[in-house]
């Protein structure tokens, strides 16, 4: 995993940790057109349409986009779906949720305490699937600027879809308008085994690349 996304993750994946009862808003936050805009979840979707199958993921191919499979080294898994469109590269994640609660309120304030808590600028905006962290990090001393990330998220049925917009969309709002008509094309595949909320739903290699099953060095699987 590059070190970009490596910080945008925060380390490996940001500690989605419960909050105290009554401090944090656990409705669920996503557009009211979430069932037939997207993102979905697969019970809304047509089974012939033809996606990129990763498990708890679902991709539908475009052209010009490039998808890659972050991969955790140390407990060989797949932990993240990058995909790089628009100038830009847009990584997700899908977690188990309670079937009546959201998540992205409470991870919203966890994930701008441990930002901060980093040395970097949040600023919390209003988009189109609803509120959004910007942050802004410094970037290491011999590259100099700022790194700058874009987290958003929808709650769906059991489930939450987190992802981190870096690079043109992360502010500008033209390629952003791009990549989050990716993002809403996305399927999340939440099966009916239980879990505890705020898991990561399992990823997969592909089918047709499961012949490489280590990851090269970086951490990353080219699909």
């Amino acid at each position: 995993m590059s070190e970009e996304q490596n910080a945008a993750l925060g380390g490996d994946e940001i500690e989605l940790s419960e909050q105290a009862p009554g401090v944090v808003d656990d409705s669920k936050s996503a557009p009211e057109d979430r069932a037939t805009a997207g993102p979905f979840d697969a019970s809304e979707v047509p089974s012939m349409r033809p996606y990129v199958d990763l498990g708890g993921i679902k991709v539908a191919p475009r052209e010009g986009l490039q998808l890659r499979l972050e991969v955790d080294e140390r407990a060989n898994r797949v932990v993240a779906v990058s995909l790089e469109y628009a100038e830009s590269l847009l990584q997700v994640q899908a977690f188990a949720a309670p079937k009546k609660t959201g998540l992205w309120h409470g991870v919203r304030a966890e994930l701008a305490k441990q930002m901060a808590a980093q040395g970097g600028t949040i600023t919390e905006e209003d988009g189109t699937l609803g509120p959004e962290l910007l942050v802004q990090t410094p970037a290491p001393a011999d590259q100099g600027g700022t790194r700058v990330a874009r987290f958003v998220a929808v709650d769906g049925p059991r489930w939450m879809l987190r992802g981190v917009i870096m690079g043109k969309a992360a502010t500008d709002a033209s390629a952003r308008e791009r990549v989050l008509d990716l993002y809403r094309e996305l399927v999340v595949v939440r099966g009916e085994q239980p879990m505890p909320p705020s898991e990561l739903l399992p990823l997969k290699v592909p089918a047709g690349v499961q012949g490489q099953r280590q990851a090269p060095e970086g951490g990353t699987l080219q699909v």
